[in-house]
């Protein structure tokens, strides 16, 4: 069976980070082996949450799978609590990884033209050696602007998009995206979670893939708001699939119809975006 390093959080509550990746990883049939970068008792986003910083320990648990000769096909680094941690991961990767060993990286650092509370700028100078080391990234276009960018220019750039027509802006983001694989000499790049205001006033969610500098964009109908742990398990399902063999726009495609059920479910539900969405149904589609 194959495995792949799971790097992240683990939180009690908010159905995101390790426990939205290990279920979507198993059920595509590869061992999710976690390596867990804090212990929360929730999400963040619930506003009060008990940390419990697992940084030291990271590296007590790689010495302990140095011993046993671990070799992951895949890694899958997720939130990062600061750039330490960054570093810790860059010595996983000199431990465990080869040429052959698909590393997806989700920079984790903000979204709709704002930054996490967890963002410096010494962790994004850390994030673009981590992305150098990546089969694949799969950014959000506040992300892929931070990498490029910093946070300075990043937010003057979203307010540029904020008032494109769908058509530019969709050949905007193609331009960020052949851009960012230019420069971090990247073999794929996901910009994920677009959305795009229709002609018809319509809202859709829109997915990039991007290869050998050729773009393709995914879209699916824009329901609800963001809800807790979409993003990580759509990235889930882009790490098992990438060590199965399955080409990225099929993942990509796999992961819009999955997330897609999940999405209407907790819309139709009426459920609090902190408490995720219910996903273990639509677990099946995976199979």
């Amino acid at each position: 069976m194959k495995k792949i390093a799971v790097i992240h959080d683990l939180s009690g509550m908010g159905k995101c980070s390790l426990t939205a990746a290990i279920p979507v990883i198993s059920a595509m049939g590869v061992q999710a082996c976690p390596l867990p970068t804090a212990i929360l008792s929730n999400q963040t986003g619930y506003g009060s949450y008990f940390w419990d910083d697992y940084t030291d320990r990271m590296e007590q648990i790689m010495d302990e799978w140095k011993k046993m000769g671990f070799r992951p096909d895949g890694v899958y680094t997720g939130f990062l609590g600061d750039a330490r941690q960054v570093d810790v991961i860059l010595k996983f990767v000199d431990m465990f990884c080869t040429e052959m060993t698909h590393i997806l990286v989700d920079p984790v650092m903000g979204d709709q033209g704002k930054v996490y509370k967890t963002y410096s700028e010494e962790l994004c100078e850390k994030m673009r050696i981590l992305v150098q080391h990546a089969t694949v990234i799969t950014p959000n276009i506040t992300e892929a602007l931070l990498l490029l960018y910093g946070e300075e220019k990043m937010k003057k750039q979203m307010e540029l998009f904020s008032g494109m027509k769908e058509e530019q802006l969709l050949g905007e983001i193609e331009k960020l995206g052949k851009t960012l694989a230019y420069h971090f000499r990247l073999e794929s790049i996901v910009i994920t979670g677009v959305d795009i205001l229709c002609s018809d006033g319509s809202m859709k969610m829109g997915n990039l893939v991007v290869e050998k500098n050729e773009a393709a964009w995914y879209f699916s109908v824009k329901e609800g708001g963001s809800y807790s742990g979409t993003g990580d398990l759509f990235a889930s399902v882009l790490s098992a699939g990438m060590v199965k063999g399955i080409s990225m726009k099929e993942c990509v495609q796999k992961a819009i119809a999955f997330l897609s059920g999940a999405i209407h479910d907790a819309v139709l539900e009426g459920t609090d975006r902190n408490d995720g969405v219910c996903f273990e149904k639509y677990l099946k589609m995976l199979i």
